[in-house]
């Protein structure tokens, strides 16, 4: 359960972006995927919807229904001011950054990066002296 200090915060932020529990729908609905039992006979998933925007959240990650509600928010609010801004969120920009880094090299990145690795290894076997045995 979030504190209240955050939950004001949280409702202060929504009045900022003209959220009201008017123009949101919100429904609980029964979760699934891991989690056994427990999860699949409880409606602790939070669906929310912004009429105006369109925008639709869709929040399981805790088991707590009100703690979803929360992060659905929160969720909700991120999504407006990134289309309000135009800007990428913290977590779109920690997803392009991953993909990017996940990408396949090109053949000619990946040879110079193996050219640098020989060069090094040549390096070091270079100031290698001659072993006790030799």
């Amino acid at each position: 359960m979030p504190s209240p200090e955050k939950i004001a915060a949280l409702e202060a932020r929504m009045a900022g972006l003209g959220i009201t529990d008017e123009t949101l729908t919100e429904k609980f609905i029964q979760g699934s995927g891991s989690g056994g039992q427990k999860i699949n006979k409880t409606a602790s998933c939070v669906y929310l919807k912004h009429e105006p925007s369109g925008i639709e959240v869709k929040c399981q990650q805790q088991r707590s229904r009100e703690l979803n509600r929360y992060i659905a928010r929160r969720e909700l609010c991120e999504r407006l001011e990134e289309k309000r801004d135009g800007k990428k969120s913290a977590r779109q920009q920690k997803m392009e950054k991953i993909r990017r880094q996940k990408r396949r090299r090109s053949r000619r990145a990946k040879n110079r990066m193996l050219d640098d690795k020989s060069k090094h290894a040549n390096k070091k076997n270079m100031r290698k002296g001659p072993g006790p045995n030799d």
